[in-house]
């Protein structure tokens, strides 16, 4: 997982800071809305080019280790 976390990189010079696929402008947010709303990585590829299987897997990753970190605050009733 190390490996795929460094494909992520995150500028505050470069779509406002939110976490981007290695050098390029698409965000870890990009690709898993793209994920959600069905596309495979094949297609998300065939779109993307500049984009591999292993960024994807990377920004699966980088969401994963994000959750894991996640706090929760329970909304008073």
């Amino acid at each position: 997982m190390e490996n795929l976390a460094s494909r992520i990189t995150i500028k505050p010079d470069r779509r406002f800071g939110k976490p981007c696929v290695r050098d390029t402008r698409i965000t870890v947010g990009d690709v898993l809305g793209w994920l959600a709303s069905g596309m495979s990585f094949d297609e998300i590829i065939f779109d993307f080019d500049q984009l591999s299987r292993e960024d994807i897997l990377a920004c699966l990753a980088y969401a994963a280790e994000r959750e894991q970190h996640t706090t929760r605050i329970l909304a008073a009733a």
